[in-house]
């Protein structure tokens, strides 16, 4: 949808390369979380209930490279807690790009101002910017006052500069394909590349509990989002992941697709659920039990339908099946 043709062809040469191979299982986006301390405390975040201890750490420069080589995705993602905290934030995301990997910064935009100047225009950096709705909605969600006029700013400088810019929003209960569209509508002129959009995963140790969708809420909401999407919006999503999320299609999860790397280690066996960690990228390839997750298989994973478990199975099947991506390309996703 809305990812660039350069990143498109690596990523499609890499899938098939990896297909060649006969790989079983193989990574397409490495969640790389170098720090768990936020200067926010959203309601529906479980990233950062952790020791202070925990939260006064961080991954260093080569434990960062070192995760990216030994996992070897095209994509890394890097998220957190808030990635501009980190004092190395820099020296990490140049030499990320200097290897021709497509890092996508993940930040809630109040540092902007303070540490835009370390950073260099590419075709491999992409800034993603969160936002949880309008200004009202946003600022609840992230407990701090002007916060969306922070975030709307941050991407005003950014494009201003030459970056690419992308945003990320998390869908929860109460929230209506209207309340979207206004969204949609305020982040467009901006001149944001594309927008990520998912449902709320219920965090076990979320401080809100209340509020996440469900697996039919979700297909709900986002069927009527779709079918009602303006030719001028661009999702960062595949097509196939889009009609997955109206409810037209199944995938299954593959957590393999989307591994996390933080300060503790390999996280088993997603970026959302934490059920220990691995030592080494191929410890966790090999010896996790994938069987046991998934929709059907494990309780938590119910409700689930965030793009970090099915978007690379969408990808894939996309490779497999153009013919059925064209189809739903010129249909319109969700419809």
């Amino acid at each position: 949808m809305g990812i660039p043709a350069i990143q498109k062809r690596r990523i499609g040469a890499y899938i098939i390369k990896q297909m060649l191979r006969k790989k079983e299982r193989f990574p397409l986006v490495l969640m790389l979380e170098p720090l768990f301390r936020c200067n926010l405390h959203c309601k529906g975040c479980g990233k950062i209930n952790q020791p202070r201890e925990i939260l006064e750490q961080h991954l260093s420069i080569d434990e960062c490279i070192g995760a990216a080589e030994e996992c070897g995705a095209p994509v890394v993602t890097i998220a957190g807690g808030e990635p501009l905290l980190h004092p190395d934030i820099h020296s990490i995301v140049q030499e990320l790009t200097r290897q021709q990997r497509f890092v996508y910064l993940c930040t809630n935009g109040l540092l902007i101002d303070r540490e835009i100047a370390g950073f260099s225009p590419s075709p491999f950096l992409t800034f993603n910017i969160h936002f949880d709705g309008l200004a009202e909605r946003h600022d609840a969600a992230v407990c701090l006052e002007g916060a969306f006029d922070k975030a709307t700013s941050a991407i005003k400088k950014l494009v201003a500069a030459g970056f690419r810019v992308t945003t990320n929003t998390t869908f929860f209960k109460g929230q209506t394909a209207k309340d979207a569209a206004r969204l949609f509508d305020h982040l467009t002129p901006l001149g944001v590349e594309a927008m990520t959009v998912a449902a709320g995963f219920n965090y076990e140790n979320a401080d809100d509990q209340d509020n996440f969708l469900g697996r039919e809420g979700t297909k709900k909401l986002f069927r009527e989002i779709l079918q009602s999407a303006k030719r001028t919006w661009t999702f960062n999503h595949s097509g196939m992941y889009l009609d997955f999320l109206a409810g037209n299609r199944e995938f299954e999860c593959v957590p393999w697709g989307n591994p996390t790397r933080s300060l503790k280690g390999w996280q088993r066996p997603c970026y959302l659920l934490n059920d220990g960690y691995a030592a080494s990228f191929k410890e966790l390839m090999e010896e996790t039990a994938w069987d046991r997750y998934g929709v059907g298989h494990d309780p938590r994973c119910a409700d689930c339908m965030v793009h970090c478990g099915f978007e690379p199975s969408a990808v894939i099947e996309t490779i497999k099946n153009p013919l059925q991506a064209l189809k739903v390309a010129i249909r319109g996703p969700g419809r």
